[in-house]
């Protein structure tokens, strides 16, 4: 009975819409010959090839154990085995579990013991790294991609384990639906062990939308340079599946190859998260340019955003993201004004507040809180860790964490995480800010703002950077960079250049690395060291 009244519900599709099974089920019967994925090593996997392996592996998955709402630890690169083993797990109804392929010793052992996952799929040179932490559950191994040629403390079957002669649909216990779990994505945590975000297929397709992305059709093929273990992977490939439309798969974003990599894809609009756009816009120009097969491209909002268009000749859109959400806000095409996310999107209720969950003045800081129109279509919750879900859904609203402010006219900018805020000279300070202006100097590859002690109990601001290949960095061409850019209270006092910002494995600046730090003996000093004393300016 319940089930059949939320059935009826008209907020939520129906499952060849959205569940995975009967979607993959409908798409192939549709248009079996039509392109889905081109992989890393440029193979074509038609709708129909596809379906055929994932019901094969599906019932191998099956043989060996795995049933409906099990999990299924997924460790490999991008590829198309990838996409086959998650799509298989859910065929039966269990759960997709990717690992990041840089954890090891800790990181790794957290989320093998947090999983509760009896097999994983792994590559054959990942495997070993499991002989050096406890395995928890885990039962057995598949290895992808040679022999392990090693002890790792499990049983291990090679990748043909992954193969069954029968194509025959593996039976289910029960209707796989919606709000059923689709997948759980660890966050890369820079405070704390990583979180597993709990993802519905509802919650899934809600944040790949039509109203999300007005610009993707069946005729797009979207290039995932993001990892599968990332929803920057996972997003796509089911957004493009729902669509009827295809995807080309890179194993990892190269800035030197990139332009040859899209257009050997025939990919047409593909996200630049991080530092893609900068690394991009570093290189020399060049025909190749604007002659590319890409028409779109989605931006974190950033000052690169009019750069990208103007010199690539693509139309660009902005968003706010997280793996937890739904993709609450977004632009529309070449968004202004500049540095916006964009605005509320269809379906979602945001809203910015205090400390106290009240909301907060247009022009004002605040965090940003959501809630959506439809049932499961933000995350339901982090794995095994009720302290965290019951904090995030404090009062009934979604707490992101971050810091954003709204203009009059309903754009939306990010200003910060929470943790990252810095209060100086009875200032609040962006470090988000800081770092946008910092790696707009030449020779700065990339730059992460930290808070340290001050001498009078306030807070003073230091920077990270590491330099571009084959640049210096000079913390005082810096200071004079900066100086007219931003207010006298944003420059940095304190520069440390290093070769390498410290990262987590999905490629987040771990500040509390750097805080942990402070400032080290090879830490340039503005005052002390070029006796460079900002003040605010008097005006006559």
């Amino acid at each position: 009975m319940i089930a059949s009244a939320a059935r009826a519900d008209s907020r939520i599709p129906a499952n060849e819409e959205c569940v995975l099974r009967p979607l993959l089920e409908a798409r192939a019967a549709q248009m079996p010959d039509k392109v889905y994925a081109v992989d890393v090593n440029g193979e074509e996997w038609t709708y129909a090839r596809l379906r055929r392996q994932v019901v094969r592996t599906a019932n191998a998955l099956r043989a060996r154990g795995v049933k409906q709402d099990d999990h299924v630890l997924c460790w490999l690169p991008n590829g198309i085995d990838t996409v086959i083993v998650w799509y298989a797990a859910n065929y039966l109804g269990a759960v997709f579990v990717p690992i990041n392929i840089a954890y090891r010793g800790t990181l790794l052992e957290h989320v093998v013991r947090n999983a509760d996952a009896r097999l994983i799929v792994g590559h054959a040179g990942l495997l070993p790294r499991l002989a050096e932490i406890e395995r928890f559950t885990l039962e057995r191994a598949i290895a992808v991609g040679g022999a392990v040629g090693t002890d790792i403390g499990l049983p291990v079957e090679s990748q043909d384990a992954l193969d069954c002669d029968t194509e025959e649909l593996p039976p289910v216990q029960r209707e796989i639906q919606p709000w059923d779990t689709q997948s759980i994505i660890y966050t890369s945590g820079t405070t704390g062990p990583s979180k597993g975000v709990l993802s519905s297929y509802m919650h899934l397709a809600t944040m790949g939308s039509v109203s999300a992305f007005p610009y993707l059709g069946r005729e797009d093929r979207f290039l995932v340079a993001l990892p599968f273990f990332h929803v920057g992977g996972t997003l796509y490939a089911n957004a493009m599946l729902m669509r009827g439309g295809s995807i080309a798969i890179l194993e990892s974003f190269k800035t030197d190859r990139f332009w040859d990599d899209v257009n050997r894809s025939g990919a047409t609009v593909c996200q630049m998260l991080g530092v893609m756009p900068k690394f991009l816009l570093k290189q020399p120009p060049a025909p190749q340019d604007r002659a590319h097969s890409l028409h779109s491209v989605l931006l974190l909002p950033s000052d690169d955003t009019e750069a990208i268009a103007a010199r690539f000749g693509v139309e660009v859109y902005t968003c706010f993201n997280m793996t937890e959400t739904c993709m609450p806000i977004v632009s529309g095409v070449n968004p202004s004004p500049a540095g916006t996310c964009g605005r509320r999107r269809e379906g979602v209720d945001i809203r910015l507040v205090d400390a106290y969950d009240c909301e907060v003045l247009d022009g004002m800081p605040g965090e940003l809180v959501i809630r959506a129109d439809a049932p499961w279509a933000i995350t339901h919750g982090y794995y095994k860790n009720p302290e965290a879900t019951a904090a995030s859904w404090r009062n009934g609203w979604f707490h992101t964490g971050d810091a954003l402010r709204r203009d009059a006219d309903g754009n939306y900018f990010f200003v910060d995480r929470l943790k990252d805020a810095i209060r100086r000279r009875g200032e609040n300070v962006s470090s988000f800010e800081v770092e946008v202006e910092v790696a707009a100097f030449p020779a700065i590859k990339e730059a992460a703002a930290i808070a340290v002690p001050g001498e009078h109990g306030d807070d003073e601001i230091m920077v990270v950077v590491a330099p571009s290949p084959g640049s210096h960095v000079d913390p005082i061409a810096l200071t004079e960079f900066l100086r007219p850019r931003m207010p006298h209270y944003m420059v940095p006092r304190y520069v440390r250049i290093v070769a390498e910002l410290p990262k987590t494995p999905t490629q987040k600046v771990q500040k509390t690395e750097l805080r942990r730090e402070g400032v080290t003996g090879d830490t340039w000093d503005r005052e002390r060291d070029g006796g460079i004393v900002l003040k605010r300016e008097r005006l006559a």
